[in-house]
């Protein structure tokens, strides 16, 4: 999967966020990355840390082993999450991200 990749001592997740949105959580693809879409507004790093907090909900590690590399004032991001392989990451988001592919940019 494009979106994931392996770096060093862990991975690295492109993500596409969509605050302020009805509910929390991984609705699919868009484009190369994965759609996470947050209750969180933008501001005072609101919704960087509820992506971090979901994220590590979803793959079972601790909140602090998911970090945002880049983009932290912007809606596409690359998260870190140290610990563990992009396969395991893949089958944990797998049920997530289903057949649907969300909208292209």
């Amino acid at each position: 999967m494009a979106a994931i990749s392996q770096k060093g001592d862990g991975v690295c997740i492109s993500v596409r966020v969509q605050p302020r949105s009805s509910k929390s959580g991984i609705s699919g693809m868009y484009g190369q990355s994965i759609r996470i879409c947050l209750k969180s507004a933008p501001v005072e790093d609101a919704a960087n840390k509820e992506c971090c907090e979901l994220l590590a909900k979803v793959l079972g590690v601790s909140r602090s082993s998911v970090s945002v590399m880049n983009g932290k004032s912007s809606r596409s991001k690359v998260l870190k999450v140290e610990g563990l392989t992009a396969s395991v990451v893949e089958k944990a988001l797998a049920p997530h991200l289903g057949s649907s592919s969300g909208a292209q940019p």
